[in-house]
């Protein structure tokens, strides 16, 4: 950021002069340029024309020796000095003043020697004070302007004493004087302006480097991701949110979207091929496996193929706010339940067991007993379900190794439910370390197992594959639970973790909602994708046990 400095100055004493005017000023600087190749030209120029030009001879009439030597001075002074101050430029308010008395020397030098002021070249010293003006403090410009006005008067009493030039030539050098002193105070108030312009543009330029820093720091820290590309499909703009969900490594921008990250691009395509602005594209897996993304795109010119601003949001973030209102409402209605349904439930199961061991009942009247048996166990297993919710305690991690612990609940389960060896499988080798309360971990696998086979069976057979390692991005340890089954509807996946969303007949809807619910007191993550070649895969993405926050 831009700081300021204050010089203080004791009462009584003057402050010094600075030795030229914002040394080191572009403004300065382009004029000693400009003034340095416009001092080369006039040496080369006279010097060629007291070479080149004597008979006639143009210049140096009075004295052509004189002319011939100070041009070819003039010229070797322009010439060194010019390579000495080309890069970069001096701005020193002695060098100035003392170039100017050079000029101002020479110049008289080859006036004397050409006729005086009718010779006309007292007007190179309008322009060598002129740009001088521009660099030198007010009394020091005003000083050389003098001085150059002294020394065309001078040269002219010279011409009178020595050659007997009429008198009345001191009216043009006169002239030529005021001239000089009036070119002097124009510039001087000029090089003011142009330098607080100068300083104005610089601290503004400051201040919108400043700006843009921050704006980048705000976007690149923002916890909303954000991806700027181009009608090309080039990516303009990416933070570092974007850039972890979406697995691209580099934020240099103008590089091809579909090289970076090719779902984003075929995403995108397919979202400008609608043409409705309005769509949101659906969800996608984010780059390490562990959330799902949703995507928000809006154009940036005048339609669908031009710039895009593409929002992402991890999914998981919205879903867990709205599950926790959910969560909370229900937890309410849960001693209500209990009390209210629980008992009149009991009853009828126990009225319908009484009933049952009527011998003079029917087949239709069983098949109804029947009936009301199934779905009371069914609404006793509702009522169990949202207690178990509203009861559920604080997890107490351990450290697990997942190898060991896979092995014996693949054991305990398929002797559960009586299943045949390698229905249900450990597909992993590598053993690997989470911390996770053990307790709520078996609920969970074991709800997905038994999702897996109940969806797998009803497909022609069952095929339950446990595989756990750890991501290739952030290397997170993760257990996933997949079957053969037919999978879940488009249309239900984004609502699969919600409480009574269901797909099966029968089913409660909260088996899947209580599973993320207990993944997420152990600060895991519960996330659905689908299989390659059919079905589904539920993957529980835990904790790095080597940063877990006591």
């Amino acid at each position: 950021m831009a700081t300021a400095q204050h010089t203080l100055t004791t009462p009584g004493s003057t402050a010094p002069e600075p030795p030229a005017r914002n040394i080191g000023n572009d403004v300065s600087r382009r004029v000693l340029r400009f003034v340095g190749l416009f001092r080369v030209a006039v040496g080369i120029a006279m010097l060629v024309i007291a070479i080149g030009f004597r008979d006639p001879q143009l210049l140096g009439i009075r004295d052509s020796g004189l002319f011939l030597a100070t041009a070819a001075s003039y010229c070797l002074f322009a010439v060194l000095l010019l390579v000495w101050q080309w890069r970069p430029p001096l701005v020193v308010a002695r060098l100035v003043l003392i170039e100017l008395l050079v000029d101002v020397l020479a110049i008289s030098l080859l006036m004397h020697a050409s006729g005086g002021v009718r010779g006309g070249l007292g007007a190179l010293l309008v322009v060598f004070v002129g740009a001088a003006s521009l660099s030198l403090p007010g009394r020091q410009a005003f000083f050389a302007s003098a001085i150059a006005a002294l020394a065309v008067l001078a040269e002219q009493a010279l011409r009178v004493l020595e050659y007997g030039a009429p008198s009345g030539d001191f009216v043009a050098a006169g002239v030529l004087g005021a001239i000089i002193f009036m070119i002097a105070s124009a510039a001087w108030p000029l090089a003011r302006r142009l330098e607080e312009s100068e300083a104005l543009a610089r601290q503004r330029g400051i201040d919108l480097a400043d700006l843009a820093q921050l704006n980048d720091y705000i976007i690149q820290n923002l916890r909303e991701s954000i991806v700027v590309v181009d009608a090309a499909n080039r990516v303009r703009l990416i933070n570092q949110s974007a850039a972890e969900h979406t697995g691209i490594r580099t934020r240099e921008p103008g590089q091809d979207l579909a090289l970076l990250a090719p779902h984003l691009s075929r995403m995108l395509g397919d979202w400008r091929r609608q043409g409705n602005p309005l769509l949101q594209p659906p969800s996608f897996l984010s780059a390490d496996g562990s959330t799902r993304i949703n995507a928000y795109l809006a154009p940036l010119g005048g339609g669908d193929d031009g710039p895009v601003l593409m929002f992402l949001e991890d999914a998981g973030l919205l879903s867990q706010k709205v599950q926790q209102s959910k969560l909370a409402a229900l937890g309410r209605l849960s001693a209500s339940i209990a009390h209210e349904i629980r008992n009149p439930v009991g009853a009828l199961s126990h009225a319908s067991q009484l009933l049952e061991e009527s011998p003079r009942l029917g087949a239709d009247d069983r098949r109804l007993i029947d009936i009301i048996r199934t779905n009371s166990r069914r609404v006793n297993e509702i009522i169990e379900n949202v207690l178990q919710l509203s009861r559920r305690e604080a997890s107490r991690p351990e450290l697990i190794y997942l190898a060991g612990w896979s092995r014996d609940f693949v054991a305990e389960f398929s002797s559960t439910l009586e299943l045949h060896e390698g229905q249900v499988s450990v597909t992993s080798s590598e053993d690997v370390e989470v911390r996770v309360d053990p307790s709520h971990l078996r609920q969970v696998v074991w709800n997905l197992c038994e999702n897996a086979i109940k969806y797998g069976s009803s497909n022609g057979g069952i095929a339950v594959e446990i595989a756990f390692g750890r991501l290739p991005g952030n290397r997170r340890p993760y257990l996933e639970v997949s079957d053969s089954g037919a999978g879940i509807a488009e249309e239900l996946r984004e609502r699969i973790f919600e409480p009574f969303a269901t797909g099966r007949t029968g089913g409660t809807g909260l088996g899947l909602f209580i599973s993320r619910e207990l993944c997420e007191c152990n600060r895991a993550a519960l996330v659905y994708e689908a299989r390659r070649g059919g079905g589904s895969t539920f993957r529980i993405v835990f904790a790095d046990p080597a940063r877990w926050e006591n």
